[in-house]
């Protein structure tokens, strides 16, 4: 028996990837929202059938010739491996474990989603970049800044989906998928490293290239109008190569979650997997780098001091967080008084190594009259002292610019800002549900319904599906949380998330959890190790 991919290439002709991965992670949330419904975690999900679940093949079914087909149909669920006709008439389901089925499932649906991301990275080439309307309007230079080293990366994909093909061909059960993800991790991989570098330059090519040119815009309205693109955006089809880096680590943490314990594929898995994550790793950097020096020059521009000048610009340093307070005037004896005049603004500057206190000047600068290093510094919340003094917290310069101890009182505008300031400004400090520096047990836990973009630098952005602690929330609708997959955290709105309330799925999570980072070290297995602030 042998799977020939170039048959399920033929069998996707309406299915892009942006189609696969959203279907995917929606059932994924479906799955997960039914577990959370049910007692037992382990009962059966609608992603995990049996085969007695579902209608027999007929005779001529199981005498058709080998050919994998991703969906019945455009509006059906996926396909799952078990469902293949070759499958069911093989007799292998009445051999196979439960769990080795699930772990069939997780090694298919990472060569079936690499062959849809293939067709339409294919897409992206053949309908956008080799237009020759769109090639006569593009200088060449302005053509390389939108499409970087895509190339590059179909071809890398080619040739990785070229090697899961042999594999699937070799046997009717998949032995497994991650070495070979883990060979073109190490060897191929680099590529997208250089793509998604390159996105902040190409987001502002692309807006600028609509601006500035009418025929650009008209031709990339008039392509993405073709059947082909089934309704979505050119943009869409250029942020394809930081999705599936980010998507396959992933689908080697759901491989890693169902192999056999101690054994050699999850070996291979968790070798694939640090792989992986060093290569997202090194594409959020990438990404980051340059906004983050733009930024800090702007900063520093913008900056005049009243104490002694400080360096702002450095390759280790960027913004966390910046913003307005309100500093309270005068004596603590004072704090009764009822008055708008016991506060005066402030600006605050954080960066990861260094706070910065101004005042707002005229001419869009700031007047700099105090600072800290960040690891100086300590806050303290008011308990309720009635509305004039609500949302106020203390924040205490161990040692400021002028190597004393300095406290200030300062008021934010609502709750979340004040917790959001407090925790930016003292990451270590214990949060409502869990301390910083213990191992989580049990605490609450939310997934994503509805992705979020980060608006701001203390924000964490969100895809689907994602799932995260919630380390703190506010009554005014935040969350303070970090993602389980790679322990970045931050903020998000409450509203685009449902809370897992059952406490087993809970634990299971936290359990997956531990096991896909078991072999990192020490101090990344530990909460708050990976704080990205």
């Amino acid at each position: 028996f042998s799977c020939n991919l170039s048959d399920l290439l033929c069998s996707l002709p309406g299915l892009l990837y942006q189609e696969y991965r959203d279907k995917s992670t929606r059932e994924e949330i479906e799955t997960r929202r039914l577990q959370d419904s049910q007692t037992d975690p382990e009962e059966t999900s609608p992603s995990e059938e049996t085969p007695s679940e579902t209608e027999p093949t007929s005779a001529s079914e199981n005498k058709a010739p080998p050919q994998i087909s991703l969906l019945r149909n455009s509006n059906s669920r996926f396909n799952l491996w078990q469902d293949l006709p070759e499958i069911r008439s093989s007799g292998v389901l009445s051999i196979l474990q439960p769990d080795e089925i699930k772990l069939q499932e997780a090694m298919f649906e990472l060569v079936t989603s690499e062959a849809s991301y293939y067709k339409s990275l294919n897409l992206l080439v053949s309908h956008f970049m080799e237009n020759e309307r769109l090639k006569k309007i593009l200088h060449p230079s302005e053509a390389h800044i939108l499409f970087s080293n895509v190339l590059d990366v179909m071809a890398v994909s080619e040739r990785f989906l070229l090697d899961l093909e042999q594999r699937v061909e070799e046997n009717i059960v998949i032995s497994d998928v991650c070495d070979i993800v883990y060979q073109h991790t190490v060897n191929h991989f680099s590529v997208y490293i250089t793509y998604v570098s390159n996105q902040t330059y190409q987001e502002r090519a692309y807006k600028q290239l609509l601006q500035d040119k009418p025929a650009f815009r008209e031709v990339i309205s008039q392509l993405e109008l073709d059947p082909k693109c089934k309704g979505l955006s050119f943009s869409s089809f250029l942020i394809l190569p930081f999705q599936r880096i980010t998507r396959l680590k992933l689908l080697v943490q759901n491989i890693l979650k169902k192999v056999e314990e101690k054994s050699d594929r999850e070996s291979t898995a968790l070798d694939a997997h640090k792989e992986l994550e060093t290569v997202v790793k090194a594409c959020n950097e990438g990404v980051r780098k340059m906004s983050r020096t733009e930024q800090m020059i702007s900063i520093q521009k913008k900056l005049e001091f009243k104490i002694k000048s400080v360096p702002i610009i450095s390759h280790s340093r960027w913004l966390l967080k910046q913003g307005e307070l309100q500093q309270m005037n005068g004596p603590k004896t004072s704090r009764t008084l009822r008055t708008k005049k016991l506060f005066r603004e402030i600006y605050l500057f954080l960066f990861n190594d260094l706070l910065v206190i101004c005042r707002q000047i005229p001419g869009d600068k700031y007047q700099v009259f105090d600072s800290a290093p960040r690891g100086l510094l300590r806050v303290e919340e008011l308990e309720d002292q009635g509305q004039s003094l609500a949302n106020v917290f203390i924040l205490r310069l161990l040692e400021n610019a002028d190597d004393r101890e300095a406290s200030y009182m300062l008021k934010a505008s609502s709750q979340s800002e004040m917790k959001r300031w407090m925790i930016s400004l003292a990451p270590n400090r214990r949060t409502k549900f869990v301390s910083f520096t213990s191992r989580l047990v049990d605490c609450p836990q939310i997934q994503c319904v509805h992705p979020y973009v980060a608006q701001q630098p203390d924000e964490l952005s969100l895809e689907l599906a994602d799932v995260l602690n919630i380390l703190d929330k506010t009554d005014d609708g935040w969350i303070f949380g970090e993602r389980l997959h790679d322990q970045e955290r931050g903020w998000f709105p409450s509203s685009i998330g449902e809370e897992i309330l059952n406490p087993k799925i809970r634990a299971q999570n936290l359990k997956e959890c531990f096991r896909v980072h078991k072999s990192d070290d020490s101090q990344r297995r530990k909460l708050g190790s990976r704080n990205r602030q």
